[in-house]
């Protein structure tokens, strides 16, 4: 099986590493990355200036630092760094949760999105940091769950978004199928004076979490995390609300 492992993190990661060693059992590993992090890039791609590729020397693995974004590591992998085609790409393991409306703001979300343009079953992983950085534990799960995915099989255009609670062991540990939960940041622009006196800003802010209610069916990604639960929400690629189309037709435009 060929596996392609990306990030936003940078190759460097620990996430990323901790990743490509435990699914070197399960096939031959390519990582195309970033050469530095690239958080919160979201699905950005490379065209005013060149992409610089340069080989890393990494045991059982093939890899790659660029000087792009998560999805300029995704389609250089496919069309020119790689001799097959990756059968999966996980994106991953990033540090730090990517839960509700962050999905939209994230480079190893966007990676995952990447791959399913171009028709690969995709992943993104990240792992919810509290004080014990349990990568290693990230990944078995990571690898569980890609054999699994690859015996059931995906829909088209859809990407799981896995989140894991960073608890000391994997022993009976739960996982839940959520949905998107919302998360909003107060006072995320903070305004400062540099030493030359010129003014700046600071994108940043305290997170505000909207947990599920105890009449939802389905749980958010936000409420499983706080459960130390493995949160895992199948994201489709198509936006498109189809439930207010009828009523747009209605507007007379």
């Amino acid at each position: 099986m060929q596996i392609l492992i990306t990030n936003d993190d940078g190759i460097e990661a620990l996430g990323i590493n901790e990743l490509r060693k435990e699914l070197s059992t399960l096939g031959s590993i390519t990582v195309v990355a970033p050469d530095r992090e690239r958080s919160a890039s979201g699905h950005g791609i490379t065209i005013h200036k060149p992409l610089r590729v340069h080989k890393m020397d990494y045991e059982n693995c093939t890899a790659f630092a660029v000087s792009g974004t998560p999805a300029d590591c995704v389609k250089l992998a496919i069309q020119e760094l790689m001799e097959l085609p990756p059968d999966i790409i996980v994106s991953g393991i990033n540090s730090g949760a990517n839960l509700g409306t962050d999905v939209l703001y994230s480079g190893t979300v966007s990676a995952a999105f990447e791959g399913i343009i171009a028709g690969i079953p995709s992943i993104a992983v990240s792992l919810a940091l509290n004080k014990k950085s349990n990568y290693s534990m990230a990944a078995q799960i990571t690898s569980k769950i890609i054999q699994k995915l690859l015996k059931e099989r995906l829909p088209e255009e859809t990407i799981l978004n896995i989140n894991v609670p960073d608890i000391e062991t994997d022993n009976n540990i739960e996982f839940e199928i959520t949905k998107l939960g919302i998360r909003k940041y107060t006072d995320s622009i903070e305004k400062r004076i540099d030493p030359r006196g010129y003014e700046y800003y600071w994108v940043g802010g305290q997170v505000i979490d909207i947990e599920c209610t105890k009449n939802d069916k389905i749980c958010t990604d936000i409420s499983a995390i706080v459960q130390n639960r493995v949160s895992i929400t199948p994201i489709h690629l198509d936006l498109t609300n189809y439930r207010i189309i009828n009523e747009l037709l209605t507007w007379n435009f």
